[in-house]
């Protein structure tokens, strides 16, 4: 969406907020971005993985599996070491100008510093692992596992139901075929 945006108002600076996880899963468009010459800059967030994933996890009773970047320790869970990713060095290989921050203040100059660069440009941030904002107050309907030990899970579960039964569908009179498709 970013190359979109460029592309579609060159003239613009495009700034494109993404978590670490997100960023490995992608890194390789930052090289496009950097041989089409496009004016990007790139807020790499370092949580150490998966972390709205590992929120939903949580709210989900499933304890965050997964979702961290660490090796699997003694008991097999991802509790062991943690897998060091330099990021900056990552984004640097693909031709990005990289730049650090760890404050508000050192983010603020690095923003400044980025956006000053002539082509694509990477801010990497490490943020708090643990870190949590608040919800949105939305429900996701992501479903929970029916049976389990887990007492966790079995509370998710319980208000998963609870919002299920709460859930409405918005459906409109301009939307026959949707109704129709619905009774079949």
């Amino acid at each position: 969406m970013a190359w979109g945006a460029q592309l579609a108002a060159p003239e613009r600076r495009v700034h494109v907020l993404v978590g670490d996880g997100s960023y490995l899963m992608m890194s390789q468009e930052l090289m496009t971005a950097v041989q089409e010459h496009l004016q990007m800059t790139i807020v790499i967030v370092d949580n150490f993985g998966y972390g709205s994933i590992a929120a939903l996890s949580e709210t989900l009773g499933s304890q965050t599996f997964g979702t961290r970047f660490n090796e699997r320790g003694k008991a097999l869970r991802h509790d062991g070491h943690r897998l060091e990713v330099d990021f900056v060095a990552n984004a640097a290989s693909y031709g990005a100008e990289v730049f650090s921050a760890d404050t508000a203040d050192t983010f603020r100059s690095a923003l400044d510093a980025a956006r000053a660069h002539d082509g694509t440009s990477v801010v990497y941030v490490r943020v708090d692992a643990q870190g949590r904002f608040g919800g949105s107050g939305a429900w996701w309907d992501v479903p929970v596992a029916e049976v389990s030990t887990l007492d966790s899970t079995k509370d998710a579960r319980a208000t998963y139901d609870e919002h299920k039964r709460e859930q409405r569908l918005y459906l409109t009179q301009s939307a026959p075929r949707v109704r129709e498709l619905e009774h079949s």
